[in-house]
């Protein structure tokens, strides 16, 4: 099967269920790239092709129950998540990959970088909510009333995405997009997975502690999720040690709405990862 990135879809079998993803090779740094719940893969449709031209192995994954992955899945959270990173990071053989977690996964590649330390060369943040500044009462009130809703009526998804994509922020593709989301979560053996997503933990404090490699913290300025974006970023990057790059305009998936300032910012931090290459040439 073709996937939406005009790739060649796989499956890796994993506890539960299969996991769907494709890989694009390359001699570069490998880069694993994680959409955010209730989304998929191709959310990264955009920022892939530009990886994939400077040379660099890039492989996406679909979450449990989303996508082309398989459902059925019990548990949706971060932790559940990782595991199944951990597991296609071992069956591709891949060493020193960079993870990209975006929102909800952004606690899923921190995780996944502790349970695997020899694969994982870095990890990247875009837009996540680990380690993010405590709820004010309003925020608890809004993510208590939308996330039963959106569990009642998926289409409230596709109707959220024109505010996680500010004007001016939004891909050409994007009202197709959104609309295969909406088909994609209106599917009754998915409506289990958005609602195991929504109850799912997508802030830990704490898990950046065990990350001990290079790490690079993404935030659009304009993310309506966070108050105060800059210090979200700012959070983060102190938890996980590394830097940060606000990216200038964008919401809640700069990848989608502004991949060239995403590239901009990744490239660097990937060039500065990479190694003399292997046998079968690729970068570690």
């Amino acid at each position: 099967m073709n996937s939406t990135l005009g790739t060649t879809t796989r499956y890796l079998d994993v506890t539960g269920g299969r996991i769907a993803y494709d890989d694009t090779p390359g001699p570069g740094v490998p880069v694993v790239l994680l959409p955010g719940m209730l989304d998929s893969r191709a959310v990264y449709r955009h920022l892939a092709p530009l990886l994939t031209a400077a040379g660099h192995r890039v492989v996406t994954m679909d979450l449990r129950g989303m996508g082309e992955s398989s459902t059925g899945f019990t548990d949706h959270t971060p932790a559940a998540l990782a595991d199944d990173l951990a597991a296609l990071l071992d069956h591709l053989d891949l060493r020193g990959a960079v993870l990209v977690g975006s929102s909800y996964t952004g606690a899923t590649v921190v995780r996944a970088a502790a349970l695997a330390p020899g694969r994982t060369g870095g990890v990247v943040l875009v837009d996540a909510f680990i380690e993010n500044l405590p709820l004010n009462g309003f925020q608890k009130a809004l993510f208590g009333l939308v996330g039963p809703l959106v569990g009642a009526f998926p289409g409230l998804w596709g109707a959220a995405q024109k505010f996680y994509y500010p004007a001016g922020a939004r891909p050409a593709d994007f009202d197709a997009y959104r609309a295969d989301l909406v088909r994609m979560l209106r599917e009754p053996a998915r409506r289990a997975a958005l609602r195991g997503y929504l109850k799912g933990d997508s802030a830990p404090v704490g898990w950046c502690a065990a990350v001990d490699v290079p790490a690079l913290v993404l935030m659009g300025d304009r993310d309506p999720d966070f108050p105060k974006p800059e210090l979200v970023a700012d959070r983060q990057a102190a938890a996980l040690r590394g830097r940060r790059v606000m990216i200038g305009g964008a919401g809640h998936y700069p990848m989608a709405g502004h991949p060239q300032a995403v590239a901009d910012a990744l490239l660097p931090f990937l060039a500065g990862l990479a190694g003399p290459a292997d046998e079968n040439g690729t970068a570690r």
